[in-house]
């Protein structure tokens, strides 16, 4: 029974301080998604008794994939194609743009999308088929660009790993966005490619302040740990390009020339910089997590963002959505060109080696086949 009365007694199931239930989750809310007809509130059961107060535990369902790759045309995007190991993301962070995908699911951009995750086991197989038909044409794969590939989940399903072997296999160039330092694991499998120029990975690094960090992205590794993953990658050969985003005005923008020396420091070889994002369920849930985390600076953090939107939270043209407009957005981008030249990472990662691609053979010599060709 749904009831919407501000007069409902608490939630038997919610505990006094709701910090508890929600520890290291970065929405407090649940609401519907934009495609819901009915809104959720929590209704008393009707018996007195007092229910145990526990952590809202991530849950993990699976899904059999009909395709994998998803075919972008946006001029904002270096890249046409992307893949999605995972429907959700258990790093939490308060202000991600991914988050009203989950609605397509009939579930809430807010909770649900840290803790009702959906896994893709045998996605491999699917990208095979698909890459593998007589007309495919070579192109970078990203991945990493909705959800991230290497959230904690990946420890348990290795979706990832399996479709890196795939790609290694068949020399297919790819791209990866994470803040996972479990990407560490499947350093022998991307040695291997940025031996043979087919792989470049990119770094998200919003703020080197643990405690913001902690606040912002709960689940996601500290800061140190990332520029730990740079190094480490470096160390392998595999280029990186050390992102400074999403930069939040009057939050985490001050820190931008940090977050890039710290990076080249670790090894990064470019840099690349997105403004804060907040289509749709984002900005509502983010404008929550101010009022929530950052009290003090909330209104002129907003009255700052709204500054460079055209007077909205989100604006989401080609052109501006990225980088945003305005006298303070022109800072930014200056401050950014400024802080890459001057610590070596202005330039570009190598172009990925598209021209190599080959299907494997099978047992018996010859090309192998795949269902759909």
């Amino acid at each position: 029974m749904i009831r919407t009365k501000s007069s409902l007694p608490p939630d038997p199931l919610t505990p006094a301080d709701p910090a508890l239930r929600l520890r290291a989750r970065g929405a407090a809310t649940n609401d519907a998604g934009r495609f819901e007809p009915y809104a959720r509130a929590p209704a008393h059961d009707g018996w007195d008794m007092p229910e145990e107060e526990r952590l809202l535990r991530t849950e993990v369902c699976e899904e059999r994939p009909r395709s994998m790759l998803n075919f972008l045309a946006s001029p904002d995007l270096p890249f046409d194609r992307t893949i999605n190991p995972y429907r959700g993301c258990e790093h939490g962070c308060s202000y991600c743009f991914a988050r009203p995908t989950h609605a397509y699911l009939g579930l809430s951009p807010g909770l649900d999308f840290e803790t009702k995750l959906v896994a893709r086991p045998g996605a491999a197989e699917v990208l095979a088929r698909e890459i593998g038909r007589k007309g495919y044409k070579v192109a970078p794969i990203a991945i990493g660009t909705n959800t991230d590939p290497y959230q904690p989940v990946e420890t348990r399903y290795r979706i990832m790993r399996e479709i890196l072997k795939l790609l290694s296999d068949w020399n297919h160039p790819v791209a990866i966005v994470t803040k996972g330092a479990l990407i560490e694991r499947d350093i022998d499998l991307l040695a291997d490619m940025a031996r043979r120029n087919l792989v470049q990975v990119g770094i998200s690094v919003t703020t080197l302040d643990p405690g913001l960090s902690r606040r912002m992205e709960p689940r996601a590794p500290a800061p140190a740990r990332r520029l730990q993953a740079i190094r480490a990658l470096n160390a392998a050969g595999v280029p990186v390009r050390v992102m400074a985003s999403p930069m939040i005005p009057a939050l985490n923008d001050h820190e931008m020339e940090a977050i890039l020396q710290a990076g080249v420091d670790a090894g990064a070889r470019a840099a690349s910089w997105i403004l804060l994002r907040l289509p749709l369920e984002v900005a509502p849930l983010f404008r929550d997590w101010l009022a929530r985390a950052e009290p003090g600076r909330a209104a002129h953090v907003m009255n700052l963002l709204r500054e460079m939107r055209g007077g909205a939270d989100y604006d989401a043209d080609w052109g501006y959505r990225m980088r945003g407009e305005g006298t303070y957005a022109e800072l930014l981008e200056r401050r950014f060109q400024i802080a890459a030249r001057r610590s070596g990472l202005d330039g570009r990662l190598p172009p990925l080696d598209c021209k190599s691609f080959r299907r494997p053979l099978a047992q018996d010599g010859q090309l192998a086949l795949f269902d759909g060709l």
